[in-house]
């Protein structure tokens, strides 16, 4: 497990300096490469794909589904993983310029747009496993919330306005950063090549985020005394949804057994590992991650929040009102 640094009061450590990031830019036309002797020659030409937000529309990977996972499991997961990138995108994305200043704004933006970078593959993933004709846009605007499988963390309603504050949605990135960060590490690993290659891509993004509403929890929690207030009260409210994230579904289990997936109850240590080095330092104590119980279904079988229903009409509006034509 890595070491957390809370070193510095980074406030942009979650964001992404796309532009200043080679590695997500397209190669330029009739670029150039310098030869042993110091002359300039052509690069030789690659085909590449087309680049949308940053993310190849046609990865390079091998796409086949691996021996020992069946193509309807390998689609639930990767829809799973994109809905919950999906929703909690969306619920940031609420902030715009709401936040405690503009830095802070853009660096919750940065974040957003993370998040929809490893949505739209993932999504993109299972509607091709799922071949039912539709693509990565049709699962995200084209469902009712029974048919989405994020789990209830990302969904709920943090604020801004009545339904939570700026604390309530750090103390929720932290949760969420730290337990997918975990996740992702391990599933790049794995042997289904399309998510191992979006995992080695995403994971150490995934950190940033984490060690960016680290630092914010640690600033609250041993702040003055409002702030420590509102920062346990959220961390309190969002504790008994924890469970969840630990739960393991069936699809996960027959994945994770065929090294395609990982269960996310090997990654429980590990992530209260870090929420309570994170939590010793803001000097909040909570009761122990590992003993948060989880019964019922959730959001990985459709059961969702009374809010469910709500995000999904402000998120869907536009398309399904005014569709696109192809």
């Amino acid at each position: 497990m890595d070491t957390m640094n809370f070193g510095t009061d980074d406030r942009w450590s979650g964001r992404v300096a796309a532009a200043g990031n080679p590695d997500r830019w397209p190669a330029s036309d009739g670029a150039t490469a310098a030869d042993p002797g110091g002359q300039d020659t052509p690069a030789p030409e690659t085909k590449r794909p087309e680049w949308v937000l940053g993310v190849p529309a046609a990865p390079a990977e091998n796409r086949a589904v691996p021996d020992g996972a069946a193509p309807a499991d390998l689609a639930r997961y990767c829809l799973m993983l994109g809905d919950d990138a999906l929703l909690l995108a969306h619920r940031l994305s609420a902030w715009g310029v709401r936040g405690p200043d503009l830095e802070e704004g853009a660096a919750l933006a940065a974040i957003t747009v993370d998040l929809l970078d490893q949505a739209r593959p993932l999504l993109a993933r299972a509607a091709e496993l799922e071949g039912a004709g539709r693509d990565a846009d049709g699962l995200a605007y084209h469902r009712d919330s029974s048919r989405f499988r994020n789990v209830r963390l990302a969904e709920i309603d943090c604020g801004p306005g009545p339904g939570g504050d700026f604390a309530l949605t750090v103390a929720r990135l932290l949760l969420f950063a730290s337990w997918r960060h975990a996740v992702f590490e391990r599933l790049a690993g794995t042997r289904d090549p399309v998510l191992s290659a979006i995992a080695m891509r995403t994971w150490r993004v995934l950190l940033r985020h984490r060690e960016h509403a680290a630092q914010w929890v640690i600033r609250l929690g041993d702040g003055g005394p409002e702030s420590r207030t509102r920062m346990l009260d959220a961390l309190q409210r969002l504790w008994p949804l924890t469970g969840e994230l630990f739960a393991v579904h069936p699809v996960e289990r027959r994945l994770a057994a065929a090294n395609c997936a990982v269960a996310p109850d090997v990654v429980r240590a590990d992530v209260a590992a870090v929420l309570d080095e994170t939590l010793s330092v803001a000097r909040l104590d909570l009761p122990d991650l590992t003993e948060v119980p989880w019964t019922g279904t959730g959001g990985r079988y459709g059961a969702h929040t009374e809010s469910m229903p709500f995000v999904l009409a402000d998120m869907q509006h536009l398309v399904r009102a005014d569709p696109v034509e192809p």
